[in-house]
C-alpha cells in the first residue's frame, strides 16, 4: 500500500517504563511503512499478537499494489460493482463523509498521484494538460457505495492512504484492549496512538517532528488515550527539474502540491481514523480555513507549522504543549 507517511515519523513515542510492569513490544513493516506497539500486562505478548495479526489482514485489504486486495477489485472494475469486505466499506463510507464535511479530501485522487510518480517512485513534473485531463475522473461524489457493493466510473481510481493507517490504529488499539493488554502505545509509521496510561500512571509523552529539521524534535505535548496524527510537505518530496521541491500531498483543485502556508500539520483526537483524515485535508485548507474548521468542530486539537516558521496550536493543548524549537508559537484565536 502506498500511503502518505513513510520512513520519518512525525510523532514520536517518548516511553518510560515504572515498577515491574511487564513490557513487551515489536517492530513490523506493513503498509510500505515501519511500525511499532508496545504494549504492558501480563497478556501483552499475546495482545500483541492478535494486533499484528490485524494488521495484516488489513494490509491485504487496503493495499493499492496487491491483485488479490479490495482496492485492486474496486481500481479494476472497469465501471461494474464488485463486493468488498466489511473494513474496505467502513473505511471508505468514512472516507467520503470526510471528503464531504472538509471538501479538500478526496480518496479517487489515485491517478495524479500515480503521474506524479508518487506510488511508484518514478518523479516527473506531469504536462499542465496531462493534470487536466486526470482531474476529469477526479470526484468521490461519483463513488456508489450500498453496503458492501461500490462502483466507480471507468477510468477511476481510489487509494485509501490519507485514512488506512488511521482506522488500521484504531483496530490495532481495539485488539490490544480486547485480548488483555492493560495499556499501549503504537506508532504506525509516524500515525501515533494510546491507551490507558504510562506504567505509573502519568499520560503519556510525544515528541512532534521539526518540519524544518525532520531529525530533531519541534515540541513535545503530554496525551491521554488520544491519536497523534502528523501530515507534511517534507515527508515525501523530490526536487524537480526546475530546481523546486514537489511533496506528495496533491490539491485536487489543480492537481499540484498544496501550497497554502503550511508546512506541517498535527491533528489530535480520540479517533486515529479522524486525525488522519484531517491531518491530510487541513494541511491542503491552509491555515485559516483549518482554523476556521476547527472553530466548527471543536472535536480535536491541532499543531499548524506555516512555511514562515510559526507555529500555531489549538486551545486544548495550552496546558500540554512544550516548545522546544526556536521558532516562535501562538494559540489560535476562537473567533
Amino acid at each position: 500500500m502506498k500511503l502518505k507517511k513513510l520512513s520519518v515519523l512525525m510523532a514520536v513515542p517518548l516511553i518510560f517504563t515504572v515498577g515491574c510492569t511487564e513490557k513487551k513490544q515489536r517492530d513490523i513493516f506493513a503498509m510500505d511503512t515501519y511500525m511499532s506497539i508496545t504494549a504492558y500486562g501480563n497478556n501483552a505478548d499475546k495482545a500483541i499478537d492478535k494486533a499484528t495479526e490485524r494488521i495484516t489482514e488489513l494490509e491485504s485489504l487496503l493495499d493499492v499494489n496487491s491483485e488479490k486486495s479490495d482496492v485492486w477489485k474496486i481500481n479494476d472494475s472497469n465501471g461494474n460493482s464488485v463486493q468488498i469486505s466489511d473494513d474496505t466499506a467502513e473505511i471508505i463510507n468514512s472516507a467520503i463523509k470526510f471528503c464531504d464535511s472538509t471538501q479538500t479530501l478526496d480518496i479517487t485522487i489515485y491517478p495524479v498521484l500515480k503521474e506524479w510518480g508518487f506510488t511508484t517512485g518514478n518523479y516527473k513534473i506531469p504536462e499542465a494538460n496531462k493534470l487536466d485531463k486526470l482531474l476529469k475522473n477526479v470526484d468521490y461524489r461519483n463513488i456508489k457505495l450500498d453496503g458492501n457493493n461500490i462502483s466507480i466510473p471507468e477510468n477511476y481510481m481510489i487509494d485509501l492512504g490519507a485514512i488506512a493507517k488511521g482506522y488500521t490504529g484504531d483496530e490495532v488499539i481495539a485488539e490490544l484492549r480486547e485480548n488483555g493488554a492493560e495499556s499501549a502505545i503504537i506508532s504506525l509509521g509516524g500515525n501515533v496512538q494510546t491507551f490507558g496510561s504510562k506504567p505509573g500512571g502519568s499520560d503519556w509523552k510525544i515528541s512532534v517532528t521539526n518540519p524544518f529539521k525532520p531529525d530533531s524534535s519541534m515540541c513535545m505535548i503530554s496525551v491521554g488515550e488520544k491519536a497523534v496524527v502528523t501530515s507534511g510537505s517534507y515527508e515525501r518530496f523530490f526536487t524537480g527539474s526546475d530546481g523546486r521541491k514537489y511533496h506528495h500531498i496533491i490539491d485536487k483543485s489543480d492537481g499540484y502540491p498544496a501550497d497554502n502556508g503550511l508546512v506541517s500539520v498535527t491533528i489530535i483526537g480520540d479517533s486515529g481514523l479522524m486525525c488522519d483524515a484531517l491531518s491530510t485535508a487541513l494541511f491542503i485548507a491552509g491555515t485559516e480555513n483549518a482554523a476556521e474548521f476547527w472553530r466548527k468542530n471543536r472535536n480535536f486539537d491541532m499543531i499548524l507549522v506555516t512555511d514562515d516558521c510559526k507555529i500555531m496550536y489549538t486551545d486544548g493543548l495550552e496546558d500540554t504543549l512544550e516548545n522546544v524549537s526556536n521558532m516562535p508559537a501562538e494559540v489560535i484565536s476562537n473567533d
